[in-house]
C-alpha cells in the first residue's frame, strides 16, 4: 500500500486554492486529492445495499461502559440491530474515573471479537492513540509505550513511519480498525491547552508537521489500520479547549500554514479520514463552527480542497457543541454540512440511553426529509468503501477474509 502517487497523476490532481488567512488577503494554496466516486464504492461494496437503517447506524459512533458486553447487554443489542455502526473505545470513564473498556490485551481482543460478531455491518471500532499524555492503550496495561507526537517530530520522519508501524500492528492484533491519529496541528502556540501544552503537535513548522503525519498514517496503513487526520482546518494556535466550550480561531488561524498538512496529505494519496475539529473561525462561516458549518466541510474541504474520503466529526458532546446547540440540530446541521460519521463518546457525559437517542434522531430527521435519503446514501458509500478497501486488518482479524458483509468483496 501506497500513499505517493506518480509525478503525472499529481500534476493531473493539481488545482488551485485560495483561501483568505486572518488579515484577510488572499493566498494560494496547491491543493489535490483522490477522487473517492460514488460509481467506485459502488463497484467495491457489490449489488447488495443494506437497509437504510444499517446505513443510518454507520453514521454513528459511540462510546459505552464495561470491559465486556454479555450477551444480553443493552448496547451490544444496538450493535447488533445496526443502530451503532462503529465504536470508540476508552481506558478511563471521565465521570466516574474508574477503568471503562481496556484493562489488558487479552480483555482488549475479546471485547473487539465480541463487537465484531455482533455487528450487520461495516463495523469500525476506533481509539485514540496518539501517543505520550494520549493514549489509550498504556503500557501499565500491558501495551507497547509511544512517544508524544513532539517527541516523534524532532526526530525524522522515517522514525515516525516506523514507530507507527509497529503501533498499528498492535491495534490490529488487538482487533482495532481506526486510530484517531496523527494530530496535524501546527504548534503555532505552545500554550495551547488542548495541542501544545499536551506535546500533541509535531512542530511549529508546517511542513516538518506534514512530513511526520503522512510517516504516521503511512505506518498504519502499511498495518491494515485506517488513521484519522485531525484537527481540521486546524487549532494549533487555539487560545482554548473545545473540550470547555467554544474555540474561536479567527486571530490565531492562518490559512497557509494551518492547512498544509491537509494539502500535503491529499496531494499523496491520504487514505484515511479527516477529522473536524469544533472550531470557530468568522472569516469561514460567521454562523457556525466547522463541524456544523457547510461552508468549511462542503465548500472548503470537499469543494476547493477536493477531500471525496469521510469526514468524522470530533466528539460531540464537547461543550463547544452542547453548549450552543441541541442534539437534532447539531445532527441536523453536521449531516447537512457533509459529515459522515458522528462521534458520540458517552464519555464526557454519561447517558445509558444515548445509542437510542442518537439513532432516534438522525432517523427522525430523515424520515422527515430535512435530512435526505440520499445524502445518507453518499455518507455509507464512503465509509463501506473506506471500510472495505482500508479496514484489511479489521476483516481479517474478523473471520479470515471478506466473506462476511457482501459490500466488502
Amino acid at each position: 500500500m501506497r500513499f505517493l502517487f506518480s509525478a503525472a497523476r499529481l500534476a493531473c490532481l493539481a488545482v488551485a486554492l485560495c483561501l483568505m488567512p486572518p488579515g484577510g488577503a488572499m493566498v494560494a494554496l496547491a491543493a489535490s486529492a483522490p477522487a473517492s466516486s460514488a460509481g467506485a464504492a459502488k463497484q467495491n461494496i457489490g449489488n447488495t445495499t443494506p437497509s437504510l437503517d444499517i446505513m443510518i447506524g454507520s453514521m454513528l459512533m459511540l462510546g459505552f461502559r464495561g470491559a465486556d458486553l454479555p450477551p444480553g447487554d443493552a448496547f451490544l443489542a444496538q450493535v447488533r440491530a445496526g443502530h451503532v455502526g462503529h465504536v470508540i473505545l476508552f481506558d478511563r470513564d471521565v465521570t466516574t474515573g474508574g477503568e471503562r473498556n481496556i484493562t489488558s490485551p487479552q480483555q482488549l481482543r475479546q471485547l473487539t471479537a465480541t463487537l465484531r460478531a455482533a455487528a450487520p455491518g461495516p463495523l469500525l471500532i476506533a481509539v485514540d492513540q496518539e501517543g505520550g499524555r494520549v493514549r489509550r492503550l498504556k503500557p501499565q496495561k500491558g501495551f507497547a509505550e509511544l512517544p508524544s507526537a513532539q517527541s516523534m517530530g524532532a526526530g525524522q520522519p522515517d522514525k515516525t513511519r516506523a514507530l507507527a508501524r509497529q503501533l498499528g500492528k498492535e491495534l490490529a492484533g488487538l482487533g482495532i480498525s481506526v486510530d484517531l491519529a496523527p494530530v496535524a496541528d501546527v504548534n503555532s502556540n505552545p500554550a495551547n491547552p488542548a495541542i501544545g501544552a499536551l506535546e500533541r503537535s509535531f512542530s511549529p513548522n508546517p511542513a516538518l508537521v506534514s512530513a511526520h503525519a503522512l510517516s504516521f498514517g503511512l505506518g498504519l496503513a502499511q498495518q491494515g489500520v485506517i488513521p484519522a487526520l485531525k484537527h481540521f482546518p486546524g487549532q494549533g494556535g487555539a487560545q482554548k479547549d473545545s473540550h470547555l466550550g467554544l474555540t474561536d480561531i479567527t486571530r490565531s488561524w492562518n490559512a497557509k500554514a494551518d492547512l498544509a498538512p491537509y494539502v500535503q496529505a491529499f496531494a499523496q494519496g491520504w487514505t484515511g479520514m479527516v477529522m473536524l475539529g469544533h472550531l470557530f473561525h468568522t472569516g469561514l462561516d460567521a454562523n457556525y463552527p466547522a463541524t456544523l458549518s457547510r461552508a468549511v466541510v462542503a465548500d472548503l474541504l470537499r469543494g476547493r480542497m477536493g477531500w471525496q474520503g469521510v469526514v468524522i466529526s470530533d466528539d460531540m458532546q464537547m461543550k463547544a457543541i452542547t453548549a450552543h446547540y441541541g442534539m437534532e440540530q447539531a445532527v441536523l446541521l453536521a449531516v447537512n454540512a457533509g459529515v459522515d460519521i458522528l462521534l458520540f463518546g458517552n464519555n464526557l457525559y454519561w447517558d445509558e440511553n444515548l445509542p437510542q437517542k442518537a439513532f432516534a434522531t438522525l432517523k427522525g430527521l430523515v424520515q422527515s426529509g430535512r435530512i435526505s435519503q440520499q445524502r445518507v446514501m453518499e455518507s455509507w458509500l464512503r465509509i463501506s468503501n473506506l471500510y472495505a478497501t482500508r479496514a484489511t486488518a479489521a476483516r481479517a482479524a474478523a473471520d479470515g477474509s471478506a466473506a462476511l458483509y457482501p459490500w466488502a468483496r
